[in-house]
């Protein structure tokens, strides 16, 4: 035929143009370019032709795909698509329904199962159509190649279970068949209904050429439906079976000669079974007390549908391969056990029905879903349902680290119910539900609390005891049947003990509190593979009840009523605290005076009346005792802690003087009156604190003993009866004193009352368990303040003592002294600080109290009060001796300039404690001195160190600072002319404590000496610098110890006059066989700065004796064969001061003298060197080298 014969055979060769033809254009031709890769067709024709098989492909690949593709190029140019219709097309569309060239059209979705089919491809050439998916869900047919050549149409897809759409035929001489149509997947509404089978590849029909067309996928099974939830307590629905898996289609058939088989369609996976239901859970009780309702089962989870098979392979030509088998479809999972019910709460207890009602039941799990089978070779079996075992999870009380256990669990126990009339019981607790299959036991109930005590109705009766608590219910048992054991119930918490009842008027003791209720017993772990674990025990609740507190009095001078015992524990509560002890009553006031004629009569004539004294003020009443505490529990895991003591009450606070009755005037001394206040009454002693309960008895940890109760305070002193008129006039000069204040005839004394001793702290403390720890002691009560004066020239009252220490406890501290605020009136001194507690063997002492302040003065020509020595430290056999307290600060004076005030010393620092073989305690610190205009306060001493007989001594207290003077405006000029300039006199410092002595450790060494204070500065202020306080002594030591090194002196204030003088440094201590100590350093003298001593009034120069001289330095101790300690050096003395022309108007301090060295028998101790003179008589001399023996 030729070379154009073949052309024109595949119907391509140019045909004669023609009136309305387009012009053939280059871009109509391009499918020509067979060196392109559009000639081979697009990648996914090229995979589905692809063969192993080399022949096979090698003719797919050079014959059939060039022609396939400049056939298709053809048919969907603009050229060649008008010549089909136009010019071949027509005539074989009239005779036979069909066109000569062409593509098949594809088809139509959502219509019928024909219009669903694809169309065949033209007589001649051409491929068919994709078959589309009808509107019931089933997959239309794919059309077939008619032709010499082309490829099939692939067959639609299906849903909801039908079967998918075969794939058309290839051309008779050359073709590839379409694919089968995936097979419809089952839905869960038709009861997992079965997936759809795949349609059938089509078959390569080409006498030469063609390969066969791919089976469909088979459709995946439907899912079951998951069964219903029960109603209360009602079983759950099984959940129904899911969907066999559609069939893969098979593959399509290759051509007679050459051509490969279609592979076969995959299988469908079964569908996974439903969910068995959920148990109802169980009622929980309506009424009081009942019981609760039982729990459904949970539905079984359903079976797994069964996997679709797999599509069998294509057969193959003479030449070619033989299409493949698909892998089978997968098993369904089966459907997860359905969870069980939880039991019903038991109801609560009322006051009808007290005890609580028990919990229900839980229900059992259902049973997991098997996995479904494979459909064949290649599927796999589906997996149980999962159980109501969730792995991966950890739920709270599961002690299975990993697992969580759902549903199952049995009702809580009702709560017992809470007494509420005076003194009943408390219901007991139900008892918890067992669990189900694979829950947890219920929880006990609580137990109800027991109800406070009555008050006391008559004086014969105490306040009604408190009701028991209930005990709490028992918990129920974990389930057994599953693969692990659930928790058992945890124990309820027994009931609270009702409170004592506080004591009234008619009778003053509060009620004890009511023992506190037993806890539950835990519930059982159930016994499954893997056992579960009991229930907790109650580790609170169950406390005893706290006693009443004691009644406070309110008659004059009634003591308070004693507070009531705690209530004991329940198995494993807490002792309830003690009550506290009631206060005291205040004292009733005195009576007023009285008039009266006077037996003789007076210069003013007869019949004069005179006023009567006012009656003293009554004391205060004692505080109450303060209740024990109760012991606590014994019975389970935790022993509870004992109750703690009430705290003592505070005693009553001293009735106030009288005032004194209004006296004519003695017309020979117009200012004095003839009456006077009565003096104020005491105050009430505090009450003691109330004991500590003992600790519970416990298995494993143990209980904490009750702390001792604290002291109770002391009353306040009452105040001092007033007297009538102003007694004080000032004047130039009154008799000798330095002070121009003179005093007229004074009313009778109305002293303030002097304040309580603070109450003991209770005397034993509770006992810890086998492991535990006793309990802590209470602190001693403070001392009260003492009461005001208000009269001229009378003091204000004493503060009362602080308690000394009980075991472990701390010291009371001396209570304020009173106030005075008349003329001449000194404030109270300040009350001391308790002693610290001795101890027994390797326990430290306990510190003293503190000293309590001085009572201030703020009348004029006052004087604040001395404060309160510390309390000494305690002292121990084998431990370190408690530190002395600290000393009260001075009583302070008034701070307006126009009011001449004194200030009040400070208090002595205490003694520190003594030790056999520890430390000995530091001795207290000196008080500060209390500031005033005039003169203020000097500070106390510091407390001696503590000695102890082999180890180290204790330091000695550091003397207090001087108070600051403030200064006082001379008005009149009785001191200084001309008037109105001001005069002050700084406070002197406080010496140092000497050093512990020691038998043959180290000794203590000396406290420094205190430092002084100033007054105010200016050109015309005239004051005087107050002496440094001297250093405390080294302590002795008796062997082979070293002496204690002596203290430095304090230096000497400033002054616009005069400097104070410094203090000497301390001596050091000496030692047998060790060094000496060394000698504490002298301080410096104040310096003068300017203002000449004043030349009017009383000689000033008595407050400063020493002038600014400079400290002399302590000697070193002895040592009999060490060295001897060294001499301390001797302070700088003060400098002058000049006046405004340069004379000098004040002569500065002498030097002080350098201290001797210590005298040894082996290295005499050094000198020390001497202080330099400012502007002095002559410095100070250097000291002494120490001696030999």
């Amino acid at each position: 035929m030729g070379a154009v014969g073949a052309f024109l055979a595949f119907g391509v060769a140019p045909v004669a143009v023609v009136a309305g033809v387009p012009a053939a254009q280059a871009e109509d031709f391009d499918w020509f370019d067979l060196s392109g890769v559009e000639a081979l067709g697009p990648a996914e024709s090229m995979a589905d032709a692809t063969n192993p098989d080399f022949l096979a492909d090698l003719v797919n690949s050079w014959i059939y795909l060039p022609v396939h593709a400049l056939q298709q190029g053809w048919i969907t140019s603009d050229f060649g698509a008008w010549v089909n219709d136009n010019l071949i097309n027509p005539l074989p569309q009239l005779l036979f329904g069909q066109d000569l060239i062409g593509n098949g059209a594809d088809g139509i979705s959502g219509g019928s199962l024909d219009e669903a089919a694809g169309g065949n491809g033209g007589l001649w050439f051409g491929d068919g159509g994709d078959g589309g998916t009808s509107e019931y869900g089933i997959g239309g047919a794919g059309g077939s190649a008619l032709g010499m050549t082309g490829n099939g149409g692939a067959g639609g897809a299906s849903f909801e279970g039908n079967s998918g759409g075969d794939g058309g035929a290839g051309g008779w001489l050359m073709g590839i068949g379409g694919n089968g149509g995936a097979g419809g997947d089952g839905v869960w509404y038709l009861n997992g209904g079965a997936g759809g089978t795949g349609g059938l590849g089509g078959d390569g029909l080409g006498i030469f050429f063609g390969n066969g067309g791919a089976g469909g996928a088979g459709g995946l099974g439907g899912s079951g439906i998951a069964g219903e939830s029960g109603g209360t307590g009602v079983d759950g629905r099984d959940g129904t079976a899911g969907g066999v898996g559609g069939t893969g289609g098979a593959g399509g058939r290759g051509a007679w000669l050459v051509g490969s088989g279609g592979n076969g369609g995959v299988g469908g996976h079964g569908g996974t079974g439903g969910a068995g239901g959920k148990g109802g859970d169980g009622q929980d009780a309506s009424v009081a007390g009942g019981i609760g309702g039982n729990a459904g089962d949970g539905g079984n989870g359903g079976v797994g549908g069964i996997g679709g098979k797999a599509g069998v392979g294509g057969a193959s030509g003479l030449i070619g391969a033989a299409g493949l088998t698909a892998a089978a479809g997968d098993g369904g999972d089966g459907g997860d056990a359905g969870l069980a019910g939880n039991g019903g709460d038991g109801g609560a207890g009322d006051a009808t029905h007290i005890d609580g009602g028990t919990g229900g039941r839980g229900g059992d799990a259902g049973i997991e879903g098997a996995g479904g089978a494979a459909g064949g070779a290649g599927g796999a079996a589906g997996k149980a349902g999962d159980d109501v075992l969730v792995s991966g999870a950890s739920g709270p009380g599961v002690p299975f680290p990993g697992y969580d256990i759902r549903g199952g669990n049995g009702g809580n126990g009702g709560a017992g119910y809470d007494a509420t009339v005076a003194g009943a019981v408390g219901g007991n607790g139900g008892a918890g539900g067992d669990a189900g299959s694979v829950g947890n036991g219920g929880h006990g109930g609580a137990g109800g609390n027991g109800a406070a005590g009555a008050a006391g109705v008559s004086g014969g009766q105490a306040g009604q005891a408190g009701g028991t608590g209930g005990n709490g219910g028992a918990g129920g048992a974990g389930g057994a049947l599953k693969g692990l054991g659930g928790t058992g119930g945890d124990a309820g918490v027994g009931g609270t003990g009702g409170a004592g009842a506080a004591g009234k008027a008619a009778h003053v003791d509060g009620g004890a509190g009511g023992r506190g209720g037993d806890a539950g017993v835990a519930g059982a772990g159930g016994t499954g593979r893997v056992a579960g674990a009991a229930g907790a025990a109650a580790t609170g609740g169950g406390n005893g009840g706290r006693g009443g507190d004691g009644f406070n009095a309110t008659v004059a001078g009634a003591s308070g009523g004693d507070g009531g015992a705690g209530g004991d524990g329940g198995s494993v509560g807490n002792g309830g605290d003690g009550g506290a002890g009631g206060n005291g009553a205040a004292g009733a006031g005195g009576r007023a005076g009285t008039a009266d004629v006077p037996a003789f009569p007076s210069d003013s004539g007869e019949g004069e009346v005179w006023g009567l004294d006012g009656a003293d003020g009554s004391v205060g009443g004692t505080g109450g005792h303060g209740g024990d505490g109760g012991a606590g529990g014994s019975l389970a895991g935790n022993g509870g802690s004992g109750g703690s003591g009430g705290v003592g009450g505070a005693g009553g606070a001293g009735g106030a003087g009288a005032k004194g009755l209004t006296a004519a005037v003695d017309p020979l001394d117009p200012i004095q009156p003839l009456d006077s206040g009565g003096a104020g009454g005491s105050g009430g002693t505090g009450g003691a604190g109330g004991i500590g309960g003992a600790g519970g008895d416990a298995r494993s940890i143990t209980g904490v003993g009750g702390d001792s109760g604290s002291g109770g305070a002391g009353g306040v002193g009452g105040a001092g009866g007033a007297t009538i008129g102003d007694h004080v006039r000032i004047e130039d000069s009154c008799d000798s004193s330095p002070v121009p204040v003179c005093l007229g005839s004074l009313g009778g004394a109305s002293k303030g009352g002097a304040g309580g001793q603070g109450g003991a702290a209770g005397a034993t403390v509770g006992k810890g368990g086998l492991l535990g720890h006793d309990g802590e002691a209470g602190s001693a009560g403070d001392g009260g303040a003492g009461g005001a004066a208000i009269s001229d020239g009378v003091a204000g009252g004493a503060g009362g003592k602080g308690a000394d220490a009980v075991a472990g406890g701390a010291a009371g501290n001396g209570g304020a002294g009173g106030a005075s605020s008349g003329v001449w009136g000194k404030g109270g001194a300040g009350g001391n600080g308790g002693a610290g507690y001795d101890a027994q063997g390797e326990a430290a002492g306990g510190a003293g109290g503190n000293g309590g302040a001085g009572g201030a003065a703020t009348g004029n020509a006052g004087t604040g009060g001395v404060g309160g020595a510390g309390g000494s430290g305690g002292s121990s056999e084998t431990g370190n001796g408690g530190t002395g307290g600290a000393g009260g600060v001075g009583g302070a004076g008034a701070s307006t300039d126009a009011v001449l005030t004194m200030g009040g010393a400070g208090g002595r620092g205490g003694v520190g404690g003594q030790s056999d073989s520890g430390t000995a305690g530091a001795g207290g610190a000196g008080g500060s001195g209390g500031s005033a205009t005039y003169v203020a306060g000097s500070g106390g001493a510091g407390g001696a160190g503590g000695a102890s007989s082999s180890g180290a001594g204790g330091r000695g207290g550091d003397g207090g600072a001087g108070a600051t003077a403030t200064g006082y405006r001379d008005v009149s000029g009785g001191y200084l002319s001309p008037p109105g300039q001001i005069l002050g006199r700084g406070g002197d410092g406080g010496i140092g404590g000497n050093g512990g002595d020691s038998a043959t450790g180290p000794a203590g060494d000396g406290g420094n000496g205190g430092a002084a204070a100033t007054g105010p500065a200016g050109r015309h202020v005239f004051t005087f610098g107050g002496d440094g306080g001297y250093g405390g002594n080294g302590g002795a030591s008796g062997s082979e110890g070293n002496g204690g090194n002596g203290g430095h002196g304090g230096n000497g204030a400033a002054g616009t006059v005069i400097g104070g003088a410094a203090g000497d440094g301390g001596t050091g201590g000496s030692s047998y066989a060790g060094n000496g100590g060394n000698g504490g350093n002298g301080g410096t003298g104040g310096a003068s700065l300017g203002a000449a001593i004043p030349y009017s009034g009383p000689d000033m120069t008595q407050f400063v004796p020493n002038f600014s001289d400079g400290g002399d330095g302590g000697a070193g101790g002895a040592s009999t064969t060490g060295t001897g300690g060294v001499g301390g050096n001797g302070g700088d003395g003060g400098s002058g001061a000049a006046d405004d022309d340069g004379n000098r108007v004040v002569v500065g301090g002498d030097g002080g003298n350098g201290g001797d060295g210590g005298v040894s028998g082996s290295t005499p101790g050094g000198a020390g060197q001497s202080g330099t003179a400012h502007d002095g008589l002559s410095p100070g001399n250097g000291g002494k080298g120490g001696g030999a023996w």
